[in-house]
């Protein structure tokens, strides 16, 4: 075994698709492991206080491991599916400890215990083939691949499991231009859209057209193929039902949808209030706001407006009785929360997709007086260490 290899046994999940094992007194975090097993892992990374190693063999290993389900993922494959080797019951399991430590450690909160906790499948909880939206970057010589694992590196196989059937078919030997983004999704008509991206130049579509067609609770959306919308086939119905059931609106209330993109799930508060109440949707992105004011534009109660969260509540005059939040994986933070609780909204519902920074602003929530009275976690990323908390808080 060589100098930057060592024999470790792992001891629990942590955040980030790692698991945890101790040197000399110093905590390891072991890509591609999972809790209880013997590995030979090569350390990858000293950050000081605590070194990162990937598996490079399993000596033991835990009754949950399986064959990859994903053929283009691992240690040496690319970074896509990083969960892909455990049984997909276990990675919820997995997932929900993991949730339940952050929650604990960064939120001052215990949702359950770790050894309880699970995430919830979405639809039918296949661990494969679940996504619609994929984002390909290219190297230098112009083919398209995905990214090894922190790397700039592109591994140029396209089958990554996640993916349906034929949603990539014949872009790994197409020519693109060096440096561009590659953009596809398969839409709810069943039709693929491709297009491409580069460093100031407008958006290329090479096949079917700028926006797809998506639909929830029977409403229609085009989105553009560069926007934002949920990777899960199940997750937009999901999601917005959720939030139409939490949101407990009466006729004439006035709700926030932030950080609304398309505005999903300002249609559903939409419903709740009513002729006479009204609805405010947030986003900074152009795209995201043209859809959704092209998708809402029958409803009379809702407002779209692009600008940040921040601008936009530090603008604002009107109470909430309800404020709805989806921010990106760094959470909304400290000013958003603060600005939240300083206009004494009464009831909040808050969209995580990466679990620290979830936990993180649970706690700032409670630091403000709110309570946590409904919280679940879904598998919405199969294959991969990603989840997503939706809590509600209340005060």
């Amino acid at each position: 075994m060589s100098t930057d290899e060592l024999v470790l046994t792992t001891v629990a999940a942590a955040n980030g698709g790692s698991c945890i094992a101790r040197h000399d007194g110093r905590v390891v975090f072991v890509r591609y492991a999972l809790p209880g097993e013997t590995v030979r892992a090569r350390l990858v990374g000293d950050r000081g206080a605590y070194w990162n190693a990937d598996t490079v063999e399993v000596l033991e290993s835990a009754a949950e491991r399986i064959d990859s389900l994903c053929p283009i993922a691992g240690v040496d494959g690319s970074g896509c599916c990083d969960l892909a080797f455990a049984e997909p019951s276990a990675v919820r399991r997995i997932k929900g400890a993991v949730v339940a430590n952050q929650l604990a450690r960064l939120g001052n909160y215990r949702w359950c215990d770790e050894s309880e906790a699970t995430a919830e499948p979405v639809g039918d909880g296949g661990a494969t083939g679940w996504r619609t939206r994929v984002r390909l970057d290219t190297s230098a010589d112009g083919r398209a691949g995905f990214h090894r694992y922190h790397s700039a590196e592109l591994v140029h196989r396209l089958d990554c499991a996640q993916l349906p059937a034929g949603l990539l078919d014949g872009l790994a030997d197409t020519q693109w231009p060096a440096g561009s983004v590659v953009h596809v999704v398969v839409d709810d008509d069943g039709n693929r859209h491709v297009a491409h991206t580069g460093k100031g130049q407008r958006t290329a579509v090479v096949e079917g057209g700028y926006e797809a067609v998506q639909r929830v609770a029977g409403r229609t959306w085009r989105v553009p193929v560069t926007a934002f919308w949920q990777a899960h086939r199940d997750a937009p119905a999901l999601y917005s039902a959720l939030v139409a059931q939490w949101a407990q609106l009466e006729a004439g209330m006035t709700a926030w949808d932030l950080y609304g993109g398309a505005g999903v799930f300002a249609a559903a508060l939409a419903r709740g209030v009513g002729d006479t109440g009204a609805v405010t949707t947030v986003d900074t992105s152009r795209g995201a706001s043209r859809a959704a004011r092209a998708a809402l534009a029958d409803l009379g109660n809702v407002s779209v407006v692009t600008d940040s969260v921040r601008r936009a509540l530090t603008g604002q005059r009107t109470r909430a009785d309800v404020a709805v939040l989806d921010p990106p994986r760094t959470g909304a933070g400290r000013e958003v929360v603060d600005l939240l609780a300083a206009a004494e909204v009464p009831r909040i519902i808050h969209i995580g997709c990466e679990a620290a920074s979830f936990a993180r602003d649970v706690g700032l929530y409670l630091g403000h007086g709110y309570a946590v009275e409904e919280l679940r976690v879904f598998d919405s990323f199969p294959l991969t260490h990603h989840v997503e908390c939706v809590a509600v808080l209340t005060r």
